[in-house]
């Protein structure tokens, strides 16, 4: 091997690690493998050198540190040259539109990585290739990176974050020029440019030279002013809002909401909410939380409701750290709070925009061109609701590339889509940004509080009177912790093959009986013509759907980036059956049937959700 290291004994290791030292020129990345070298440390560096993280639809997300496998300099280098190739190919244009890159507060001093430092490297690749460069001088919302894309009308958007991960983490996550995520087949496009263009082209480590390039703009000033103009759209109320006395608290959980929320409140002339002093700064350390992740539920709140009680404040709102994600949580009568589920806040924030839109729409042909969209492991709810009033309900697969992508076709199409959601706390309520963003769903949210508190009512009791209405949809979602691949793989198979026959699926789970089943990893559907599918299949990821006789659908998937095996599980009832507690125990058992026949934990080692 080269620079005068040793070998590792290992020929395919030796060559991905000589050719790390000879491309990598961060002194401290570059330490750090010569270090692992001379104490031999082969397990750590097969670790860091085994595989080249996996380009996909949701860009990368790893640990910074050194190696292929991690997010580091040269890691990000590598893939911006491929991203670049990729766009200059598919572009014409390429050059005169450029690109948007945003970033979030991350970093790992150890490294030398960071959020700022990618994104600068990342523009220092375009800016070598003369492709004008937006880059955010300082650290935005996940957001306005596909804002941006729209509003200037870019070829493409790049946002550095790993969102809700652990403090490690870091991410690079892709928009295309509709201003949606990428989907198939833009990854696997991306993925095979960037194994083409490994080594760094000559000026692609000159940074600091090319933040001084006549290519290089600033968005900062004009998109926060753009932005906030764009999302007062959706302010329908700004009398009430003036007036209301409602005491709200807001975190941004250590991340980058803190100053874009309180604008966003301030554009709705809604009274800023009370900032949790120890979080509201970002910080890449996470100090106050044990994961920076608003869907973790209390723990990630207790500070916020700390400073509620001091306050005599009856709602928190939190975003995650890249602010895409909006959790809501209210003080009951008790004195208690209830954190509501994603599913909940979707069926609120579903049901305002509805209302706020017939507010504003006498015309009564004019529902038949309006449009709501969530994920097929979201709450049945806006179906429930469209079907009564007559919008159209359509479902994607998971993730909001999806429902992005689909809002761009209706909207060039001329429909209007009012809203989508993900169970996963992620909202989009305006087509401004076709992706989820936790900042206007604040504002928009703190509007339809202050709204209800008019009429005396709560969130609680709207989401009841939701239900009384269209039906109750109840939910159950958890997950078990598996890093086993051949355990998860074995699981999935057992289902398809029951029996011992090929796409022969269980038609009972312990005493309930199936009716369809879906599986979108196949493309079997045994609700269709033929047995297939309608929804796009991949091949890459396991996720299967049973239809319960009783009208609780159950979907059991893996995540795209964290080693779980999810469960998705909704009992949607018709208005009227409005036995709740009958329900919820019809549900409960469902689920500890569904653990255990098909999730199998004790036989599969899986670990439970922590709690």
């Amino acid at each position: 091997m080269e620079n005068g290291s040793s070998s590792t004994g290992d020929d395919t290791l030796d060559r991905a690690v000589s050719q790390w030292l000879r491309y990598d020129e961060n002194p401290k990345t570059a330490s750090m493998v010569q270090d692992l070298l001379r104490d031999g440390a082969v397990e750590a560096l097969k670790k860091c050198f085994s595989s080249r993280m996996e380009f996909g639809t949701a860009g990368l997300r790893a640990a910074m540190g050194p190696g292929t496998a991690c997010m580091n300099d040269l890691t990000i280098i590598q893939t911006t040259q491929g991203f670049c190739q990729y766009l200059e190919e598919s572009f014409d244009n390429f050059k005169d539109r450029g690109v948007v890159i945003g970033y979030d507060a991350r970093a790992h001093p150890p490294s030398g990585g960071g959020s700022k430092r990618f994104a600068s490297l990342a523009a220092a690749v375009f800016i070598s290739r003369g492709v004008p460069v937006h880059l955010f001088s300082d650290i935005t919302p996940t957001p306005f990176v596909p804002f941006t894309v729209s509003h200037l009308g870019l070829c493409a958007g790049i946002m550095v974050t790993a969102s809700h991960n652990p403090k490690q983490d870091n991410g690079y996550k892709v928009y295309w020029e509709n201003g949606a995520q990428i989907v198939s087949p833009h990854d696997k496009g991306i993925a095979k440019a960037i194994e083409e263009n490994l080594k760094p082209w000559p000026e692609s480590w000159r940074a600091e030279e090319a933040l001084k390039s006549v290519l290089l703009k600033d968005p900062y000033k004009d998109i926060n002013t753009q932005y906030f103009k764009a999302i007062q759209k959706h302010c329908h109320h700004r009398d009430v809002n003036k007036r209301s006395e409602v005491k709200i608290v807001h975190t941004s959980v250590h991340g980058v909401g803190h100053t874009f929320v309180q604008s966003a409140f301030k554009a709705f002339d809604l009274h800023p909410p009370y900032a949790v002093e120890e979080q509201k700064d970002p910080d890449p350390e996470f100090p106050t939380v044990k994961y920076p992740n608003p869907e973790e539920g209390e723990g990630v709140l207790t500070l916020s409701f700390a400073l509620a009680e001091k306050e005599g404040a009856t709602f928190v709102l939190a975003n995650d750290p890249d602010a895409d994600r909006l959790a809501i949580a209210e003080k009951q009568e008790s004195g208690q709070w209830r954190v509501f589920s994603g599913n909940e806040l979707g069926a609120l924030l579903g049901w305002w925009m509805f209302r706020c839109w017939r507010g504003q729409n006498s015309d009564a042909a004019a529902v038949k061109n309006l449009y709501m969209l969530s994920s097929t492991v979201s709450s049945k709810i806006l179906r429930a609701i469209a079907l009564k009033e007559g919008f159209h309900f359509e479902e994607t697969l998971t993730g909001f590339k999806w429902m992005g992508n689909r809002a761009r076709d209706l909207l060039d199409q001329g429909k209007t889509v009012l809203f989508a959601f993900e169970e996963a706390i992620g909202y989009m309520c305006s087509p401004s940004v076709l992706d989820k963003d936790g900042v206007s769903a604040a504002a928009i949210a703190g509007e339809m509080i202050s709204y209800l508190a008019t009429k005396s009512s709560s969130l609680s009791q709207q989401v009841t009177a939701i239900y009384e209405e269209y039906g109750y949809h109840i939910s159950k979602n958890s997950y078990f912790i598996c890093h086993d691949q051949d355990v998860i793989r074995g699981l999935f198979e057992r289902l398809r093959g029951h029996g011992g026959q090929k796409d022969s699926y269980p038609t009972e789970c312990g005493r309930f009986s199936i009716a369809t089943v879906r599986d979108l990893t196949t493309g079997y559907d045994s609700n269709q013509p033929g047995n297939k599918a309608v929804l796009p299949t991949s091949s890459s990821s396991q996720m299967i759907t049973f239809t319960f006789s009783n009208g609780c659908v159950a979907t059991m998937r893996t995540s795209g980036t964290e080693p779980k095996i999810k469960y998705y599980t909704e009992l949607c009832a018709s208005p009227g059956n409005s036995d709740v507690t009958h329900l919820k125990k019809e549900l409960d058992d469902l689920v500890d049937a569904i653990i255990e026949n098909f999730f199998e934990p004790e036989k599969n080692k899986l670990q439970p959700k922590p709690e």
